[in-house]
């Protein structure tokens, strides 16, 4: 099959996008790590893939991935497990109705979104260039095309609207894809990213706002299905023909631009170090 002997790393892998995407890489033959925050709930979602997929490959480890220092401890645990890595996907995602910080004192939209994959990442580069050619993917929304970057403010402080951070971070993260890219050209490992379009998933639930919960239930009817949202992921995490495309955005299985205010490389870089600057 086509990933036998590949070791493929889905961030928030216990429902929607994620599950589905961890179940359409065991099918093809890839043992997939399962990097969830609920033990009972990733328990359930490894049963799911095993019995669909007719595959043992599968493994589960626990992260918060709103923790910086817990990021560090899975990584050296899995460094420590494995002794390699083909794809890195960083799907999981959430979205807050109300400003939260974590314990280090992030605001927690920014902590899950934008900087766990950009800490993950960076933790696990020695190991994904050892492995190359890999693939590291980064999710986004369609949303990122109406946020901005306020490098003076990426913590949201003052007027809080759930949505707008939301989106905010994932323009970050079309930020972080293409920089990260730049900076691993002729290393062997890829970076894209990808937008699964409108999908049906747990996204408002961690919301805290009855209203969001009701507003995103509403809209179900007219979203996709998580299993065509991870079509996409699969498609870059797979496709031999990307072996060594970088620094792309995907939608719909195929190559499309991100918005216009992606490409601007010196806000990508003053991104950058103000990421470094603020994870200290």
């Amino acid at each position: 099959m086509a990933m036998d002997g590949k070791v493929c790393i889905v961030t928030g892998a216990n429902s929607g996008i994620g599950r589905e995407t961890a179940l359409g890489l065991a099918k093809q033959g890839a043992h997939v790590v399962m990097l969830v925050r609920n033990q009972d709930r990733g328990n359930a979602a490894k049963e799911y893939i095993i019995e669909k997929s007719c595959s043992q490959s599968i493994d589960l480890m626990l992260c918060d991935l709103s923790s910086m220092e817990e990021i560090r401890r899975f990584s050296s645990e899995y460094k420590e497990k494995y002794n390699r890595l083909d794809v890195l996907i960083n799907n999981a995602g959430a979205v807050f109705s109300k400003r939260e910080l974590t314990s280090e004192g992030f605001e927690k939209t920014l902590a899950v979104n934008y900087l766990a994959p950009f800490s993950l990442t960076q933790e696990l580069l020695p190991i994904l260039k050892s492995s190359s050619p890999s693939r590291v993917i980064n999710l986004t929304s369609g949303l990122h095309g109406r946020a901005t970057v306020d490098l003076e403010n990426l913590q949201s402080e003052g007027k809080y609207k759930g949505m707008s951070v939301y989106q905010n971070s994932k323009l970050m993260v079309v930020f972080y894809t293409y920089q990260l890219a730049r900076q691993l050209e002729g290393t062997g490992v890829t970076c894209n990213v990808v937008s699964p379009g409108f999908v049906a998933t747990n996204l408002g639930s961690s919301s805290g706002s009855r209203m969001n919960k009701i507003m995103f239930g509403m809209m179900k009817p007219f979203q996709l299905t998580p299993e065509k949202g991870a079509e996409t992921s699969i498609y870059v995490a797979t496709a031999p023909e990307l072996e060594e495309v970088t620094g792309k955005h995907f939608t719909k299985s195929q190559e499309k631009e991100s918005s216009a205010a992606t490409y601007d490389v010196g806000l990508q870089e003053k991104l950058w170090k103000t990421t470094e600057k603020l994870l200290g």
